[in-house]
């Protein structure tokens, strides 16, 4: 017999890490997808922000408020999955004050998320501070953070060049530290280089997470829909484990020539 899936837990992350055990995690935005990647045995399941532009249509994250973060996380949550949820924090959570941040944090854990992700690194490591003093767990977010679509001039590779100028690889690296020492229990890094992205890993106590950020992360996480192959944009950064999309697309079609055609409903998809 199988041993039964443990509940991944906070202090599973530090465990993973000090095993050498890549982490997995894949966004996830209501309760059938979550169930699914949940049944697949995924460590984490990221409530994104990113809903704005992979459900809602949007091109960036911004437009994401607090009540449809607290919608899709409660979504998520009610299907008790084993693996850790992560609630993010939208744009305009957390810029303004710490208080802020732990005002927001606090609405995201009551609707069900485990622990919270918010983005940036220097600038918002007094935010981090006070939701860890008020005894909520972080995850961070450096490298492209996509809630600053406008000041980077479009989603763009971060660390390419030299300098501690925002962008540059001294500060990513800044920020790294600034994400770790703050208190954050684990920290995403979007793309940048993989060899940065190696460097942060072997100098951070505690785990990374990538995206476009090379194989020697501690884990990595990729938008669910990319993964099945449901999205119509083909990014570098993302692999496609399947081709969901076009099979969607077959499968309606079918409906449609079998409806116009009056072979459906036949006989055993109908009460007699």
């Amino acid at each position: 017999m199988s041993t039964p899936r443990v509940k991944i837990t906070v202090p599973s992350l530090a465990a993973y890490k000090a095993d050498h055990r890549a982490l997995t995690m894949v966004t996830a935005y209501d309760s059938t997808f979550a169930s699914i990647v949940d049944a697949a045995g995924i460590d984490i399941i990221l409530v994104g922000d990113s809903v704005a532009t992979v459900m809602q249509g949007h091109k960036t994250t911004l437009g994401v408020s607090m009540e449809q973060m607290e919608y899709h996380v409660s979504m998520v949550a009610s299907v008790k999955p084993k693996a850790l949820i992560v609630g993010d924090m939208p744009f305009g959570s957390y810029q303004a004050s710490p208080h802020d941040a732990v005002r927001n944090a606090v609405r995201l854990m009551k609707a069900g998320a485990e622990i919270i992700k918010l983005e940036g690194g220097v600038y918002v490591r007094e935010a981090i501070e006070a939701i860890v003093r008020a005894d909520i767990p972080v995850m961070g977010h450096i490298g492209l953070t996509p809630q600053s679509f406008h000041r980077m001039g479009g989603n763009k590779v971060q660390g390419r060049t030299d300098g501690s100028q925002i962008g540059g690889k001294d500060r990513v690296l800044l920020d790294a530290r600034a994400v770790e020492e703050a208190g954050a229990s684990a920290f995403v890094i979007e793309a940048v280089p993989a060899e940065l992205a190696a460097e942060i890993t072997s100098l951070s106590l505690v785990p990374t997470i990538g995206i476009g950020a090379g194989v020697d992360c501690d884990g990595q996480v990729l938008v669910l829909h990319d993964l099945l192959g449901l999205s119509e944009k083909s990014l570098t950064f993302a692999k496609a484990y399947n081709n969901l999309r076009q099979q969607s697309v077959t499968a309606v079609s079918q409906y449609i020539q079998e409806v116009q055609a009056r072979t459906f409903p036949d006989s055993s998809h109908s009460f007699q």
